[in-house]
Parts: C-alpha cells; sequence; structure tokens
C-alpha cells in the first residue's frame, strides 16, 4: 500500500504548517503549563499526532498505526542497545572486581556537588 503525502492538506501554508506543529505544542504544553508527567505528554502528543495523521492529512489508518510502532522500535532500539551494553559492562567489571576502578575513574569525569560553585 503506498500514500503520498501532501504537504498542505488545508489549502493554506501557515495554517498546515501550525496544525503540524500541534503535536509538539501539546506535548510541551502539557509538560510546562499544565505540569502532566512526561510519559502521559508524550502519549498525548501521540493520540494529537495520529489525529492529525488520519483526520487532516488523509494518511491510512493501518499505516499510520505501523509507523507509529515502526517509530517506537527506532527510539527504544538504541537505548536498549546501550542499555544492554552497561550492563554487561558492569557484570564485568564485578566480576573481575574492577568496579571500584571504573567508579574512581567515572568519578574524576564529573565534579562532585560540593565542589560546584553556582
Amino acid at each position: 500500500m503506498t500514500w503520498t503525502q501532501h504537504y498542505d492538506p488545508l489549502g493554506n501554508t501557515i495554517l498546515s504548517t501550525l496544525v503540524a506543529a500541534l503535536p509538539l505544542i501539546v506535548l510541551l504544553g502539557s509538560i510546562a503549563a499544565l505540569r502532566i508527567r512526561i510519559h502521559y505528554s508524550a502519549a498525548l502528543g501521540l493520540l494529537v499526532a495520529l489525529a492529525i495523521a488520519v483526520f487532516v492529512y488523509g494518511m491510512p489508518v493501518r499505516m499510520s498505526l505501523a509507523t507509529t510502532v515502526y517509530g517506537a522500535a527506532y527510539g527504544l532500539f538504541p537505548i536498549g542497545w546501550i542499555i544492554l551494553n552497561v550492563m554487561f559492562l558492569y557484570q564485568l567489571t564485578v566480576e573481575k572486581e574492577l568496579f571500584s576502578v571504573l567508579r574512581n575513574s567515572l568519578a574524576t569525569l564529573a565534579p562532585t556537588r560540593a565542589s560546584r560553585s553556582f
């Protein structure tokens, strides 16, 4: 199935741009102004983005859901890969009894809270 995206679905460039920016406005506005937790704000922004994609841009529902899953996997895979490697590094340093060396090395990279000046 193919679908061609229309960059100006409302016939007015400024209005189409504002509608396309609504998910970001909802996300940041709900975090900053409404003080909603970040994961709920992200879900709200996703729902707004899906609604705009389907009802304003005319994207098929099945394709929009598939795109949502693809985007989640694309974002979560690198994070999971980093976490997996950190767990492997932790287990390796604990097994070889070198965790204190790693901790001391990492401590030299960032200043302690007591030494920060504001």
